[in-house]
């Protein structure tokens, strides 16, 4: 969190005027709207295309995340916006803050950041803390791998999120916490940049390819086969990437995945 520490500050350390009752939410992140929707059935009207989780959520779809349709989301007349720093465009959610919404903006980028992060904004939902984020917080609370730099098994990865052109994690990202938590480091990890473009000839050595199906859909057949020679693991990148009520399996189910 940055600057202000109050509870009515987000995780951008920007002042919220929350309303007292908070009704109705709109989220603009797909792990956002799980969370919410988890916690609290029928708080949320509105949700991105990509909102599937919970599966067939009954509320009004606003496009995407990163273009949202702000006269959508002023048309279901919601009383708190739901947002992420990385997800979605700061021009989109000044116009919502313009038109009198008001917009709570999530930023982790480690997993006790996220479960903290995740804390504040159901409490800004006016929301009480859920045993799913009890859950998650025990999931992920002893580390199972042995601390970079300390003898035993760790993995050095590169971790594509695209390709035409292909892109990988950089640094400062949640997902790379999460995967170091499990003995996977990223060898871009030091990259001045979050989500660089990458030469696959030019990559520092690593010993395997973590291989997400979102945001690029990689598959047996289309991802690997860049990467000859090197063990592929294929992920699930709701489980690597979102921050909410998947991080209660995410440990157990990235483990299996990535055989650590």
């Amino acid at each position: 969190m940055q600057g202000c520490v109050s509870p009515t500050c987000d995780d951008l350390g920007r002042p919220v005027a929350l309303p007292r009752a908070v009704r109705r939410v709109v989220s603009l992140v797909p792990s956002l709207t799980e969370a919410v929707a988890v916690t609290a059935p029928g708080l949320l009207v509105g949700a991105t295309d990509w909102c599937t989780h919970p599966a067939e959520l009954p509320v009004v779809r606003i496009g995407g995340t990163k273009n949202p349709s702000v006269p959508a989301v002023l048309d279901v007349q919601p009383d708190l916006v739901v947002a992420n720093e990385e997800e979605n465009r700061a021009a989109d959610l000044d116009a919502l803050r313009a038109a009198g919404v008001a917009v709570w903006v999530t930023a982790p980028e480690t997993v006790p950041a996220a479960l903290l992060s995740l804390g504040r904004m159901l409490a800004a939902c006016r929301l009480g803390r859920p045993a799913w984020l009890d859950d998650a917080a025990t999931a992920w609370s002893e580390p199972d791998a042995p601390a970079p730099g300390q003898a035993g098994r760790r993995r050095n990865a590169v971790v594509p999120i695209w390709r035409r052109p292909w892109m990988a994690l950089g640094r400062d990202t949640f997902a790379g916490d999460l995967l170091s938590r499990l003995g996977v480091d990223n060898v871009l990890a030091g990259s001045p940049e979050r989500y660089p473009r990458i030469e696959l000839g030019a990559l520092p050595p690593y010993d395997v390819v973590v291989l997400p199906d979102e945001p690029y859909a990689f598959g047996a057949d289309d991802g690997p086969e860049a990467f000859p020679g090197v063990s592929a693991a294929l992920v699930s990148g709701r489980h690597l990437t979102w921050y909410g009520p998947s991080l209660v399996e995410a440990h157990d189910v990235l483990r299996r995945q990535l055989d650590v």
